[in-house]
């Protein structure tokens, strides 16, 4: 059966926590929760949550995965911060992160947003278009991200858009 990517709906909201738990369990201490789950909920509660950024994949009426992207600035200019991206552990490396990635930054450009910031891997976002974020003249909140910081220019992109990013408020109190 094919997989579904569409905005998140509040019925969505316990097997959304549900799939991030289980991707994310491995990252946790033992008998504790990933600490991404609480920052979704924070996410949601914040007045950065933008619900047409939340988006799920669902298979055969169950979500399978989630990607969500929050408002962030950089300097006086808005901007993206995308995660948590999430999919349940046996459905990974499956295509449903990619596909995930996708309709989230197809939304954000057709929502006219610049661009989307995160924090990731090199061997996986790098497909999406993100490059290194200093490429931008964009910085991270810590110096030490490096190049993990990345960043992926949207159609409404100026060059003019540099400084320092900031994250929605719950991710500071991570």
């Amino acid at each position: 059966m094919p997989v579904l990517i569409r905005r998140e709906q509040p019925a969505d909201h316990d097997a959304v926590r549900e799939v991030v738990r289980a991707a994310f369990a491995d990252q946790a201490a033992p008998g504790t929760e990933p600490v991404e789950v609480g920052l979704l909920d924070a996410l949601r509660a914040d007045r950065g949550w933008i619900p047409e950024l939340s988006m799920v994949a669902v298979e055969d009426g169950n979500v399978v995965g989630h990607v969500v992207c929050t408002r962030a600035h950089i300097g006086a200019d808005q901007a993206l911060g995308l995660g948590p991206l999430a999919a349940l552990p046996d459905r990974q490396r499956q295509g449903i992160g990619s596909a995930l990635m996708h309709a989230v930054l197809g939304a954000a450009d057709a929502l006219g947003e610049p661009v989307v910031v995160l924090l990731g891997h090199l061997d996986y976002y790098p497909r999406f278009g993100f490059r290194p974020a200093t490429e931008f003249g964009i910085t991270p909140p810590v110096a030490e991200w490096g190049e993990h910081f990345q960043a992926r220019p949207l159609t409404a992109y100026r060059s003019e858009i540099r400084g320092a990013f900031e994250y929605a408020k719950p991710f500071n109190d991570l």
